[in-house]
């Protein structure tokens, strides 16, 4: 019974294999259309992923720098020391001089031949705040407050442009779920009408079948093996287009990096993402013969 069920699906996957063969050309054409489709999903999750762990290699938990006045007096500053200690608030505090700020501008900024022909100091000293909540609304609240201190010129919260770039991939995701769900409803109806005209062709030769027993199980299975191989193809397609047009992407990123001594590359999802690349397309290609061949054999007065 078992070697039964392999001869029948081994019969019908060849007799699937040689039509396909036979119509190359439009095999290709096919599986170029899908693979097209299929990528641009996938590119835009390549961009959004790698967007994605550029931010999470920067330092993204919020930050208040209190700038003082540049005239600000030791008293002073040693009552504003006083007032972050006892702020329930704030996890940690760190005092920063302008001499030490001014020492590390001019030794890793790149900028010593400039700030050498300034005669003083134009920093003022600094407090660095990690407050004790990440939540943005309380972060902001203590930025206001802290800006109204006496002594302070300028609070500053530092992990702001974090936020919006994490807002920015939060967006991209949904873009891409939207994108690719678009895409596979297409790609189920490219499908669909390609089986449905495959059915149309044989539809002589499903019905001679039919009237010498033949189920519509099947009957169905060559176009779900066909559909599957077009899922396969247009899988293993979309995944070298997205091969062949990262590398593209990474020549003039190479060259964009190195201006900024950076080593960032765009790179490629792990295999698990390309069998979930292939297998969903397999999955589409498999879905879409299963309703196109459905809905065509139900037509059929014998099935």
């Amino acid at each position: 019974m078992i070697a039964l069920w392999f001869s029948q699906h081994r019969q019908a996957l060849n007799q699937v294999v040689s039509r396909l063969w036979r119509n190359r050309l439009a095999t290709l054409m096919m599986l170029g259309v899908m693979g097209t489709a299929l990528s641009l999903p996938a590119l835009l999750y390549v961009m959004v992923d790698n967007l994605n762990r550029f931010a999470g290699g920067i330092q993204s938990e919020p930050q208040i720098s209190l700038f003082l006045a540049l005239d600000a007096k030791p008293d002073a500053i040693k009552a504003l020391d006083e007032r972050l200690h006892q702020q329930p608030g704030i996890r940690s505090y760190r005092f920063v001089p302008r001499d030490e700020a001014w020492q590390n501008l001019r030794q890793n900024s790149g900028l010593g031949d400039i700030t050498g022909g300034l005669e003083q100091n134009p920093l003022p000293d600094a407090y660095v705040i990690l407050p004790a909540s990440g939540t943005p609304e309380a972060v902001e609240q203590m930025q206001r407050e802290m800006q109204q201190w006496p002594g302070v010129a300028h609070a500053q919260l530092d992990a702001a442009w974090v936020k919006r770039l994490y807002s920015l991939v939060e967006l991209g995701k949904k873009a891409v779920a939207v994108l690719a769900g678009l895409l596979g409803f297409a790609l189920l109806a490219i499908i669909g009408n390609t089986i449905r005209l495959q059915i149309l062709t044989q539809r002589d030769e499903i019905e001679v079948s039919a009237l010498i027993g033949a189920t519509g199980r099947f009957i169905r299975r060559p176009f779900l093996y066909a559909g599957g191989l077009y899922g396969f193809g247009g899988g293993l397609a979309a995944w070298l287009l997205l091969w062949g047009v990262v590398g593209l992407f990474n020549l003039s990123i190479a060259d964009l990096a190195r201006l900024y001594a950076s080593d960032f590359r765009l790179q490629l999802p792990g295999w698990q993402a390309a069998l979930l690349l292939v297998g969903g397309a397999v999955g589409l290609g498999w879905l879409g013969a299963w309703w196109s061949a459905s809905r065509a054999l139900s037509g059929i007065d014998p099935l």
